[in-house]
């Protein structure tokens, strides 16, 4: 299947997802999930990209960041490529560590940013390996609340949309992390969970029009009755919107989404 173009962040800043090859484990003890964490720093520190969250579970890894130097795509290698070559000598295997292509999303304004870090940061708790975000070791979260702040990640752009003042803003952001979001982003499968609104449903049809080896978005999948009705469908099963507003955003007739059943 040949690849596709990623959707371009306006920001510079992604979501990213890094998972194990056939869904493997990347991090089989602590020691691994510190080496990749010391990579992950040492890259930054090479590449200057801005790194806002990130959390490490078993089989993959979340990455909030903003371009630095180069591309994303070869900030990612760098990152995998030296971690690979880590696990497999110390394990002595051989054959690829990562999944071929790492999944991502654009951020584009601050709101989504806010988000992305609050949906980071709680993943340990969706799985229920944690009851707070701020017991689970792995990830950025304590590194906003510490005194003083660790300059591992970029937390002042983050902790200044809540205050000025360093104490109200750490306070500011444990509540903001503890209150439920209702925004959607990808998953370690690479899928969104939800598609909670207009500016979601144009999100995931951009990527279902890459995923089909379209490149004009909803328009082509418009073009295609077969892709159409997958989408529609799609839309349908997993979102709140109204027959008119999917047919909006398709460029359709209310008919041609109604006649579409569930």
């Amino acid at each position: 299947m040949p690849r596709h173009h990623r959707i371009k962040s306006k920001t510079g800043i992604y979501h990213i997802i890094l998972r194990g090859n056939e869904r493997k484990n990347l991090f089989l003890d602590e020691d691994d999930k510190q080496r990749f964490l010391d990579t992950l720093f040492a890259k930054k520190k090479e590449t200057g990209f801005s790194l806002y969250a990130y959390c490490l579970m078993d089989n993959h890894v979340h990455l909030l960041f903003r371009e630095g130097l180069e591309e994303t795509a070869s900030t990612i290698k760098r990152i995998n490529i030296s971690y690979a070559y880590y696990f497999n000598r110390k394990y002595k295997r051989v054959g690829h560590l990562f999944q071929d292509r790492f999944k991502s999303e654009p951020i584009e304004d601050d709101r989504y940013l806010l988000a992305a870090v609050r949906y980071i940061h709680n993943n340990p708790v969706k799985t229920g390996m944690v009851m707070n975000a701020s017991h689970y070791k792995w990830s950025s979260y304590c590194l906003y609340t510490m005194e003083p702040g660790d300059d591992k990640i970029d937390t002042a752009p983050v902790l200044e949309m809540f205050s000025n003042v360093k104490e109200t803003a750490i306070q500011l952001f444990k509540d903001f992390m503890e209150t439920p979001g209702e925004e959607t982003f990808l998953d370690c499968n690479g899928e969104v969970d939800e598609i909670a609104d207009e500016a979601q449903a144009v999100i995931f049809l951009q990527n279902f029009a890459l995923d089909n080896g379209i490149r004009e978005g909803p328009a082509g999948i418009k073009a295609n009755k077969q892709l159409r009705r997958k989408a529609i469908l799609e839309l349908r099963r997993r979102s709140s919107l109204s027959i008119r507003q999917i047919a909006g955003i398709l460029g359709v007739n209310r008919g041609v989404v109604a006649r579409i059943k569930l």
